[in-house]
């Protein structure tokens, strides 16, 4: 562990072995409240597409107290968060709340004295603590921040039954998912179930990456071995960290289509889906997803994110657009 002393403030540089300690330990206060930069996410990804770049765990620590973690690559006189935008929806520094000045503070007075110039911290929402003390603090700090105009996630709030979302619908939208659910209930004998035990995802995701190849070429593209192997070694690590929800419907016992989700601290995540071609006139990539809700809806979850992407069913299933925003910050 390499670490850099600042008075009282010191920047270490962390091994996965003690992210991953981190992330366990409930005493130290942090605020893991991005799924995309949990240790679990970040290791999966890195084994997959970042052993080419070096790793940059930077913790940054107050009177002996740590206030936050960012999980950096370093290239050369920059760094950045680690992900690719074709995988990670948005990213976010791990802080206890409340220290985001003193941790944002400690962290670049360290990038300066290692010559690291600039930090892109991909893209960001814009209820992310850190990202309001970089836009209010900026030029106190000494650095100047760019926030360009990213791509857009969508989130629904849950209420707390069927019925009550439903009634939020518009009556236009209210009716046609009532009347894709009655032609479905009438094709067959109709399941829905959830795959979430470790030892039950490596056969349910070769149903899943079948479905996900099989209903839209681009998809299929997408899905090369290297992605292949990273959707899968995800699922199982997400599955033994209870996050998992990998769901399927199914028609006669076959499966119709198939939907990735990612159920943490009270929000599910839909990350992808795919559907079988045979089914495509019964609608089920789009009631898939409304099985989903559904589920979450029971389980007593509060929201529901689409993740990012203006796909129009988003909005007509009830998601609410949230601005992402790509955020740079350079040091004068």
């Amino acid at each position: 562990m390499n670490t850099t002393s600042l008075s009282s403030a010191t920047v270490t540089i962390e091994s996965w072995d003690s992210l991953f300690r981190y992330w366990h330990d409930k005493d130290n206060q942090l605020d893991w409240n991005c799924i995309f930069t949990l240790p679990v996410w970040l290791r999966t990804w890195w084994d997959s597409f970042g052993r080419e770049h070096e790793p940059y765990i930077c913790a940054a620590w107050k009177n002996q107290q740590l206030a936050g973690i960012a999980p950096f690559l370093r290239e050369g006189n920059t760094v950045r968060i680690m992900g690719s935008p074709d995988l990670s929806d948005y990213a976010d520094f791990i802080v206890v709340p409340g220290q985001e000045s003193h941790f944002l503070r400690i962290l670049f007075s360290h990038l300066r004295h290692e010559g690291i110039v600039s930090v892109h911290a991909g893209l960001m929402r814009p209820d992310s603590s850190v990202l309001s003390e970089l836009k209010n603090n900026a030029q106190d700090m000494g650095c100047k921040i760019s926030m360009e105009l990213a791509e857009r996630t969508y989130e629904l709030l849950l209420p707390r039954t069927w019925e009550e979302y439903l009634r939020a619908l518009s009556g236009k939208e209210r009716h046609e998912i009532q009347r894709k659910l009655r032609r479905l209930e009438s094709a067959g004998r109709i399941t829905y179930r959830v795959v979430e035990e470790k030892e039950d995802v490596r056969s349910a995701m070769d149903t899943f990456i079948s479905l996900f190849r099989s209903n839209a070429t681009e998809k299929a593209g997408f899905m090369y071995p290297v992605k292949e192997s990273f959707f899968r070694a995800l699922a199982e690590a997400l599955a033994e960290a209870r996050i998992l929800r990998l769901s399927f419907l199914d028609i006669d016992n076959t499966p119709a289509s198939a939907t990735l989700c990612f159920d943490y601290r009270s929000t599910v995540n839909i990350y992808n889906n795919g559907y079988n071609e045979r089914y495509k006139s019964l609608s089920v990539g789009l009631l898939s997803k409304v099985f989903s809700i559904r589920h979450s809806i029971e389980l007593g979850r509060k929201k529901y994110d689409f993740l990012k992407g203006d796909e129009p069913y988003k909005v007509r299933l009830g998601g609410v657009p949230v601005q992402l925003y790509d955020c740079r910050i350079e040091f004068a």
